[in-house]
């Protein structure tokens, strides 16, 4: 693929780490389209970016023609509202988003996990997270890359529940924690994708931990 001529598609672009990542696939000079999936349009308008509005529940609507997909999906236990909504966004989405846009001629995937991601967890978001990465793995697109950030820093649009005294502690005690475990912020996530998609790198799968990014 020569300089100029990519075609990016990105999911969860209305998020923080979706919102990063939009900016550098904008500003980047290897991508000359930018597809974006979104409910309702963002407020930002550029000569490179495409806005869809599509419906998750209706497949066929993410098969777009793209060179890289890339997926910041994801969703929390309070926000989904049940375990069962939860694994829909953050597993059956993103695996119908990989489906489909496979389908349409996507050759690499980038997409963000978590760290302690183990289909074998004991805990329901870590299996979740390990069995979206597991299922991801079987449809063998040409390149998959998984990114697995620990705890996200920065302001969100929305209040989260406890996420904010976890910051709070975390603003304490990250510079002593082990860089696997550090706190990270969206715009390190967003810049570790980038880097990977626009690098030569061996093998179909490839997992990016979170002392990588930090």
């Amino acid at each position: 693929m020569t300089a100029k001529t990519k075609t990016a598609l990105l999911a969860g672009a209305s998020g923080v780490t979706g919102a990063a990542l939009l900016q550098l696939l904008l500003q980047h000079p290897d991508y000359h389209r930018v597809i974006v999936l979104v409910r309702k349009k963002l407020d930002l308008s550029h000569e490179k970016l495409e806005q869809r509005i599509v419906d998750y529940d209706n497949p066929e609507q993410l098969r777009i023609p793209c060179d890289e997909v890339f997926c910041c999906l994801g969703s929390t236990m309070a926000k989904a509202g049940s375990k069962e909504q939860f694994f829909k966004v953050d597993h059956d989405y993103v695996l119908t988003l990989a489906r489909e846009s496979k389908s349409a001629g996507a050759r690499a995937m980038f997409v963000v996990s978590a760290v302690g991601a183990d289909e074998r967890s004991l805990f329901f978001y870590n299996r979740v997270k390990g069995e979206m990465e597991r299922d991801l793995a079987a449809l063998d697109f040409e390149r998959l890359c998984i990114f697995r950030p620990g705890l996200l820093l920065g302001k969100r649009e929305e209040r989260r529940r406890g996420e904010a005294f976890a910051k709070a502690v975390y603003g304490i005690i990250n510079p002593i924690l082990p860089a696997a475990w550090k706190g990270i912020h969206p715009e390190q996530v967003a810049k570790a994708m980038i880097q990977a998609a626009n690098q030569e790198i061996s093998g179909k799968l490839h997992i990016v931990a979170n002392r990588e990014m930090v």
